[in-house]
């Protein structure tokens, strides 16, 4: 690791957390930002999705250029947008390449999501990420796809065609665990035609902040000194009980692993996503140093990635050994009164929401820019 890598994040790294970067834009790769974060915040690895690429593109004119000349070829809306953010999750897998090739294509990955219009749509998400695959032309490129109810059919398909995925938006221990099994057919399926599941790798995206952020809600709703006790534990504790299924699943207790594994398959890492702290109560990194164990991936936004190397402190694994202390948080939040059900079905669909609003927002900005521009011409 060279020398001038941030002691605290090269730390975290050491402890065996990815760093990712959740962020992506003309701007920082044209600056040369992705690159100098990659050798001075152990960053070995991107994600983006909708909200990202909207703001991205709405800012600033490192797309003019490119934009002007898809306009003049008389590209529409979807085509444009499809472009501009393709190129960027190519140029920024290019960046990564030395760091794909070094880990053994484990990390140096860059991650690309559906459209969020399709999360409830099986045939549609396996057609538009096996395009996106096909698109971007990379190997160490993730296809997001939503852990929605349709979003699963769909993960077992595209990982049956050899596509490396991105699992996102879960919420819940149990959608986790439906996520492993699709993750898993995926798998037997493509070793099933003969595909050599060695280069499929998969990474799965629980959500950590928005749990706490709405449980801390419903427990200030309720009121009493227990509920308000709990508050800013949910989150920690569900993403620690999603890590001890997987060390459970991948550890050897599953027969099914067992085979792949020995067919050289990788195991699906639990990534830790939505890290950034929603209350300022709360440390800024309490999403990053309480989140620290082998196997794992923590994609932070960059305000969370520079206050880790600022001031977060990394005391080692902080997961391990903690499944029964989150069981009983767990028990605690039920007694007190929180439907956790109706939690986890409201952020997955809060989740969703998010995500297609964002899509549509960067939809109408880009088609009135196209419409004015063909105005002007």
């Amino acid at each position: 690791m060279p020398d001038t890598q941030n002691s605290n994040l090269a730390q975290l790294s050491a402890a065996g957390v990815s760093v990712w970067l959740d962020d992506l834009s003309r701007e920082r790769l044209d600056s040369g930002n992705l690159a100098e974060l990659i050798a001075t915040r152990s960053v070995v690895g991107v994600t983006t999705n909708p909200t990202i690429f909207q703001g991205a593109l709405a800012q600033g004119d490192a797309y003019e250029a490119q934009f002007t000349e898809l306009v003049e070829r008389g590209a529409n809306v979807d085509e444009v947008i499809r472009v501009l953010t393709t190129d960027d999750v190519r140029r920024a897998c290019d960046v990564l390449a030395p760091v794909y090739e070094a880990s053994g294509g484990i990390d140096g990955r860059v991650s690309i999501e559906v459209d969020p219009r399709l999360a409830h749509d099986t045939i549609s998400t396996v057609a538009q990420a096996l395009e996106l695959w096909k698109i971007v032309d990379r190997p160490n490129v993730l296809i997001k796809i939503p852990a929605t109810e349709a979003g699963l059919p769909a993960i077992t398909r595209v990982i049956g065609e050899g596509v490396s995925v991105n699992v996102t938006l879960i919420f819940s221990v149990h959608r986790y665990e439906a996520v492993i099994g699709a993750f898993l057919a995926g798998l037997e399926k493509a070793r099933h035609i003969g595909r050599d599941i060695s280069h499929v790798h998969s990474v799965a995206s629980v959500f950590v902040s928005r749990v706490d952020t709405e449980i801390d809600k419903r427990l200030e709703q309720i009121g009493t000194a227990e509920a308000l006790a709990l508050r800013g534990k949910a989150g920690l504790a569900n993403a620690r009980l999603a890590y001890a299924l997987f060390e459970r699943v991948f550890g050897g207790s599953n027969d099914l692993w067992n085979t792949l594994a020995h067919s050289g398959a990788h195991a699906q890492r639990p990534l830790w996503a939505s890290t950034g702290v929603k209350n300022p109560e709360y440390p800024d990194t309490l999403y990053v140093t309480e989140l620290v164990a082998p196997q794992t991936v923590n994609t932070m936004p960059e305000k969370t990635l520079e206050a880790t190397a600022d001031h977060g402190s990394v005391h080692g694994d902080t997961i391990r050994g903690t499944a029964e202390e989150s069981q009983q948080v767990f028990d605690a939040l039920t007694a007190a009164g929180i439907d956790l059900d109706d939690v986890f079905a409201q952020l997955e669909t809060e989740g969703v929401d998010k995500f297609e609003k964002s899509w549509g927002e960067l939809l109408d900005a880009i088609d009135a820019q196209i419409r004015d521009a063909r105005a002007q011409g």
